[in-house]
């Protein structure tokens, strides 16, 4: 069943939207379907034609690959704001080369391929701005790949709890530990040593899938040293 259409207000407050003219923006929305979706729904699998790429309202969407042998890697943990599969669009094959799976309630805003690219046709100044926006973009992605590339894990678990919180003292874990662990390139039993190492050292408490930060300074010096 289709559902309601996506805004060009909400499309164009997004990166790659920002670019297109009042007009253009108006035809991508046009064709722009919102689709809810529960734990465990299955948007699309690797190796599937890709025709639209996507933008999260709300809620979480896991992007993984299957080996051969059926293992499952993580790849991303999308989040509201953000867009995936976009890049599909530009590819050889035209093929989604991961699965994306809704980890909880979720709503996700579809946009037609084939049309965006028809947009993006009209005129030589919105591709440049695209692109200008895309790099920048692309710049805070590598940064975030160095980051868990360099650095031990340790210092990506210690990143992690301080990335959002702010003035805040407790960090919910909305994901399930498997998931997260996969996010940060480590295995689930290495998250649980680190995460109670950190709690023999006085620096956190975990309550569940909460995780009271006792000390942020020594936290943050970690980040550092």
């Amino acid at each position: 069943m289709k559902g309601p259409q996506a805004t060009a207000f909400e499309l164009g407050r997004h990166y790659l939207f920002s670019a297109l003219s009042q007009e253009d923006l108006a035809q991508v929305a046009a064709t722009a379907e919102v689709l809810p979706l529960r734990r465990g729904d299955v948007l699309f699998r690797q190796g599937e034609k890709a025709s639209r790429f996507f933008l999260v309202r709300f809620g979480r969407i896991k992007l993984y690959r299957l080996s051969p042998a059926g293992q499952e890697k993580v790849v991303d943990i999308v989040g509201p704001g953000r867009s995936f599969a976009e890049a599909v669009m530009f590819m050889r094959g035209n093929a989604y080369p991961v699965c994306a799976e809704a980890l909880g309630d979720a709503e996700v805003v579809a946009i037609d391929s084939g049309t965006f690219r028809e947009t993006l046709g009209h005129s030589f100044d919105t591709c440049s701005r695209l692109m200008a926006n895309m790099s920048a973009h692309l710049h805070e992605l590598v940064s975030e790949v160095e980051g868990l590339c360099l650095h031990n894990a340790t210092f990506r678990v210690v990143s992690y709890l301080l990335q959002d919180t702010r003035a805040q003292e407790t960090v919910h874990l909305d994901l399930p530990k498997h998931v997260l662990a996969g996010r940060l390139s480590i295995k689930p039993e290495t998250l649980s040593r680190i995460l109670g190492s950190l709690r023999e050292e006085g620096l956190i408490e975990v309550r569940g899938q909460d995780i009271v930060l006792l000390d942020r300074s020594a936290l943050r010096r970690r980040l550092q040293g």
